[in-house]
């Protein structure tokens, strides 16, 4: 079992998101981040769609959050982060911050 790992994300926030000051409603980020995935899943490019649509500062570097550790990011990420295989792209995970996609680089 690795304890480190590289990943990107796509982050959709709502109104009910720490931090967020987004006016979206928890459902209608979910339809947005649910779309993404879909769009993902016809081959468009996940970088290219987490620079159009995140909402975290990372989505200007094509939503690369760098290499972590555990215990670095919340537990509902960690868990699904870690559990990726490399180049996999997880199914929408939902923290405190919103809605997540997220692809394991390294």
């Amino acid at each position: 079992m690795t304890d480190r790992i590289r990943a990107s994300h796509i982050l959709i926030v709502h109104a009910d998101a720490e931090g967020g000051s987004s006016t979206r409603t928890r459902p209608d980020a979910l339809r947005e981040i649910n779309e993404i995935k879909r769009r993902l899943a016809a081959g468009e490019d996940f970088a290219d769609l987490a620079a159009e649509n995140s909402d975290c500062p990372s989505g200007q570097d094509g939503g690369d959050l760098g290499a972590f550790r555990r215990g670095a990011m919340v537990p509902a990420f960690e868990q699904a982060a870690f559990a990726l295989q490399v180049n996999e792209v997880s199914d929408v995970v939902e923290t405190e911050f919103g809605y997540h996609l997220i692809a394991r680089t390294e």
